[in-house]
């Protein structure tokens, strides 16, 4: 980041999670930060904002922005053509009676951030089982973030999802390659720096499969150079 030009802060993680923002340089004044981090929960994101303003900088997603993209049911509606049909339940549904008034073959399940990675996982085929994907996401992560998102299985072609960035309504690819569904996104979709991952469905059909944050997905299937430099690419001669 710094070969491209940008100035870099870093900043004790535990420290922060503890309470005290200590960014190592310090921030500049009136500067707008971009955060590259682990995700963070609403509350995070929020104090990080908070902390950044009160160091005189300005960040450049705000709360409201970040989990525009973060949480899944805000940015489903908004491209629902283009991603798996998906329905939105509190975290204390009984998911199990939920899943079968859907009638779905298959289901795969998360809460508003992310799914589950370990056990049986996240894609299920009998509703019986959602209450141990339930229970295991509790237990390996915590919390359930915002409630379940349950989305119908759609039969990918493996090593066909690809990673876009999207900054100021201008798509980034690693290969100057954008489809058609990721110029819809950065049309449609309001935030000024996030990802789009796009996979081909076995039908040969181009599906979206997440959206995430900018600042928090990581730089999957591109090199810190050639993500550096599409970032400075897009943000020279902004704020």
């Amino acid at each position: 980041m710094q070969a491209v030009g940008f100035e870099t802060s870093i900043f004790p993680f535990e420290d922060f999670q503890s309470g005290a923002f200590r960014p190592i340089p310090l921030v500049p004044a009136n500067a707008t930060i971009i955060y590259r981090g682990w995700m963070l929960s609403s509350a995070e994101y929020e104090a990080l904002a908070s902390a950044i303003t009160q160091a005189g900088a300005r960040p450049l997603t705000d709360i409201k922005t970040y989990l525009s993209t973060h949480y899944l049911p805000n940015w489903h509606s908004l491209i629902a053509e283009f991603t798996p049909e998906t329905r939105i339940f509190p975290s204390d549904t009984e998911l199990g009676t939920a899943l079968r008034s859907l009638g779905w073959k298959e289901y795969f399940i998360k809460d508003y951030v992310k799914s589950l990675k370990t056990s049986i996982g996240s894609r299920i085929s009998n509703p019986e089982q959602a209450a141990t994907v339930a229970a295991e996401m509790q237990q390996s992560r915590g919390r359930i973030e915002g409630g379940f998102c349950v989305r119908q299985v759609e039969e990918f072609l493996p090593k066909t999802e690809k990673r876009f960035f999207v900054v100021d309504s201008i798509p980034c690819s690693i290969d100057d390659d954008v489809p058609g569904i990721v110029l819809e996104c950065a049309r449609r979709i309001q935030s000024r720096f996030f990802s789009v991952d796009v996979i081909q469905r076995a039908d040969g059909k181009l599906r979206i499969v997440e959206i995430g944050d900018g600042q928090v997905s990581d730089i999957t299937g591109w090199t810190p150079e050639c993500f550096a430099k599409s970032l400075a690419k897009c943000f020279s001669n902004k704020n």
